[in-house]
């Protein structure tokens, strides 16, 4: 299979964790990202329980309501029955590095109101130890330079992504050369540094479960 059958193999597996919910009307959290819109496609087949949706970014929100999906803030529901995004990279743990599409702070905030957060990935993504993917950090635009040199004592080398800014009015900045062992220190750490918005570590909110495409099939991975 190519990388675009494995998306939507394992957005197919969402969509079958989804369904067995066990509650008559869904309020569901939906991410960001190529993966993610694969599963967004398919939850059409859902959409009779589906009460609405909290979308983590413009634009999965403007595809969700392409398709019909209901789609509201998210101040104005409770608790999310489960929050389905993909991801950069995830290591046993199911600790995640996320935000390569820039939407990491409302992946963020979507994930922590969410009874449930199943990550949908293909095999690439699973990694022994964070880091390869450089880790996107939202910064406050006048706190760039100075975040900057906070990461830099941390042992990062951040690059700003000119010519991004996210939703919410911010920039982005990619730490490269970082090898996470302790991704919790390491975003607790980094979300001390003033200036800094979020961070694309999601360790202290994990996955609860990672479905991983496989040329062998779609493996379920839970957290230790």
């Amino acid at each position: 299979m190519d990388q675009q059958a494995l998306k939507e193999s394992v957005a197919a597996a969402a969509i079958e964790r989804v369904a067995a919910i066990d509650n008559d009307r869904l309020v569901l959290g939906i991410g960001t990202g190529s993966t993610a819109e694969c599963f967004i496609r398919q939850l059409t087949a859902l959409r009779p329980r589906i009460e609405t949706t909290v979308a983590s970014s413009e634009r999965s929100a403007a595809l969700l309501a392409e398709l019909g999906i209901p789609v509201d803030d998210l101040n104005s529901v409770g608790p999310l029955d489960a929050y389905i995004d993909g991801a950069d990279e995830s290591n046993e743990h199911l600790q995640l590095i996320k935000g390569g599409g820039a939407a990491l702070t409302r992946e963020k905030i979507v994930a922590a109101a969410s009874e449930l957060f199943i990550c949908i990935a293909d095999e690439s993504k699973l990694v022994a130890t964070l880091g390869a993917f450089p880790l996107p950090i939202e910064v406050i635009p006048m706190a760039r330079s100075y975040v900057a040199r906070e990461l830099v004592a941390l042992g990062g080398q951040p690059v700003w992504r000119e010519g991004v800014v996210t939703d919410n009015g911010n920039l982005i900045l990619d730490v490269h050369g970082l090898k996470i062992n302790q991704a919790i220190a390491l975003e607790e750490r980094i979300d001390h540094i003033t200036g800094v918005v979020a961070s694309g570590l999601f360790a202290l909110r994990p996955a609860d479960v990672l479905l991983l495409g496989t040329q062998g099939g779609v493996k379920t991975l839970t957290a230790p």
